[in-house]
């Protein structure tokens, strides 16, 4: 049995895909990230891959006459690389079918809310506005909607007096770095049932 093989799919700066990196690099991911996926080639998570020796698939979307034809050539990329897992870690683009279904269960995505609420864009922007006075973050897996997947795990955080989105952000994005490698880490340990919308997490194994 080789390895666990984990695609990130990221298109900014990346902070989410170093903490996963970061995680491998320490042991406690359990698997191995195989590829970055970017539809950025200029995007910073770019030089972080390379920095840590991690394969790129790079595109620009407006290179293909459709969404369907660009995710096709990745569809047979993470096939050739024997892909477990898709992490979207910030990828700011709309999924088809074409992914979507091959890997119904085995892609999961993080969003900066606690799902159903605000979802979309923004969402940070969103609960400031609406004056929650709790957020946080939500990993689900992806069923083509919008933020709409069944939720694996959440983590909430306080609004505090006088936050704007810059200090709401940065505690979000803290929260997002620790909770994702943690959740990556149930999935390479086959702790992960999905029975409709109901996730179950078993209990780790003692070694």
């Amino acid at each position: 049995m080789g390895s666990y093989r984990i695609a990130v799919f990221a298109s900014g700066r990346g902070s989410n895909f170093q903490a996963l990196v970061d995680a491998m690099a320490n042991g406690s991911l359990g698997g191995e990230i195989s590829v970055l996926v970017c539809d950025k080639p200029q995007a910073p998570v770019v030089e972080r891959a390379r920095k840590a020796g991690i394969d790129c698939f790079l595109f620009q979307p407006k290179d293909y006459a459709s969404r369907e034809d660009y995710e096709q050539e990745i569809a047979a990329e993470l096939s050739k690389r024997g892909i477990d897992l898709i992490v979207l870690a910030g990828y700011m683009r709309l999924l088809t079918s074409v992914l979507v279904e091959p890997y119904s269960g085995r892609m999961i995505n993080i969003h900066p809310s606690l799902l159903p609420s605000f979802t979309g864009k923004d969402a940070i922007g969103q609960a400031l506005a609406y004056g929650v006075k709790m957020t946080g973050i939500t990993v689900h897996f992806v069923d083509g909607g919008m933020d709409t997947g069944p939720v694996i795990a959440q983590h909430a955080v306080e609004i505090l007096e006088g936050d704007d989105e810059a200090s709401l952000s940065e505690r979000i994005h803290t929260a997002e770095q620790q909770l994702y490698p943690e959740v990556v880490s149930w999935f390479t340990e086959g702790r992960i049932t999905l029975n409709g919308r109901n996730v179950a997490i078993a209990a780790p194994v003692k070694r």
